[in-house]
């Protein structure tokens, strides 16, 4: 299999020798290129084309969202938005989401050799997924670390069952193409929907704007979650970039709770984590859903929720971005039902208003 090429456009040198040192030194990548601003790479690509771009947003001549608009409406490219933590949630970097780029990373800098070796992971593992995704036009309107699994972060659950409860609640895990695709499913939603506890891997910082973005647009309250806050229906919580989320059951109530750790399936926060604790705590009163993403972060967490009883959904190949995360919780047995993304919110509420957790219609 050829190499990924990348192009890098940053108006740093030493952001562009740190990333093209990052590529050159992963297998299966080399970098083709770099330029200081988009117009230096126009002339490029005039020539040869990447696989993927690395893109900052802040350059001269022109900003990196208008950047993107422009590809997208005229060669549609996988693009990796790089941008500092100091400019992490700013509104422009999900704006360039929203114009079509795939994914987010965030610069590389001098730090622990542990957040080196965890930054050099991130960036391969965006390049790589970039490399997959099916990139649409724009439409104006939005050498690796060790894998480890959740029992880094909590326990396998013991035997114990979870009773049922009239208290239903959605966990959601997405990764690439998801920022979209969680706007889509939560949009659709009522404002007495189940709570929803979700996991978007996102750098630290990205998660509060992009949290405070969907709840200008739903109809549900939308906010970055805190450890103790309370998953209530009309209400969903997204994980703080960086950080795992667990779900606690206390009483008849279920809080989370925001936790530092290690990677979990390459990422932080992680799929696994989310769904192994609600499989604990709730168990067939829970609906998991899996959507678009590269690699299996949340596959074998879904499984587990399934084997407690919990209803899960898997968004479908012809609507995903990155048909990964899905495609291997499937493999594994976890998926239930695979569901196109406009599907999923009727799914939801169907399941919230069932009598007792029946099996999630195909229709």
């Amino acid at each position: 299999m050829p190499d990924i090429k990348v192009l890098i456009i940053d108006d740093s040198a030493s952001v562009r020798t740190a990333l093209s040192d990052i590529i050159q030194a992963e297998p299966g990548m080399t970098v083709m290129g770099t330029a200081s601003d988009p117009y230096f790479a126009a002339e490029r690509l005039r020539t040869e084309m990447p696989d993927v771009i690395i893109c900052d947003i802040e350059m001269p001549r022109m900003d990196g969202i208008t950047f993107v608009q422009k590809l997208m409406q005229q060669r549609p490219l996988p693009v990796v938005i790089c941008s500092s933590l100091a400019n992490a949630g700013s509104p422009t970097a999900l704006a360039a989401l929203e114009a079509g780029a795939v994914e987010i990373i965030t610069k590389p800098k001098m730090g622990t050799a542990q957040f080196i070796l965890e930054a050099r992971t991130r960036i391969c593992d965006a390049v790589r997924a970039a490399a997959q995704a099916k990139v649409k036009p724009y439409r104006a309107r939005l050498e690796p670390a060790a894998k480890l699994t959740a029992d880094a972060v909590l326990p396998p659950a013991g035997r114990r069952t979870v009773e049922h409860t009239t208290d239903r609640l959605v966990v959601v895990g997405a990764s690439t193409g998801g920022t979209e695709a969680l706007r889509v499913l939560l949009e659709a939603l009522p404002a007495d929907a189940p709570g929803l506890a979700i996991v978007q891997h996102m750098p630290a910082g990205f998660t509060t704007a992009f949290a405070r973005r969907l709840d200008g647009l739903c109809r549900i309250e939308v906010r970055e979650a805190k450890t103790g806050d309370r998953l209530i229906p009309g209400l969903a919580l997204i994980a703080p970039g960086d950080h795992h989320m667990l779900l606690h059951r206390s009483g008849a109530q279920y809080r989370v709770e925001v936790r530092e750790g290690p990677l979990v399936s390459r990422h932080r926060p992680s799929v696994d984590v989310l769904f192994r604790s609600t499989a604990r705590a709730a168990g067939p009163n829970a609906l998991g859903i899996i959507m678009t993403g590269m690699g299996d972060d949340g596959a074998k967490g879904l499984l587990e929720l399934r084997q407690t009883g919990a209803r899960t959904l898997g968004q479908d190949e012809a609507s995903c971005i990155v048909y990964g995360m899905p495609k291997e919780a499937k493999k594994l047995g976890g998926v239930e039902t695979e569901l196109p993304l406009t599907k999923l919110a009727t799914e939801v509420m169907r399941f919230a208003a069932a009598d007792h957790p029946s099996s999630p219609s195909r229709a």
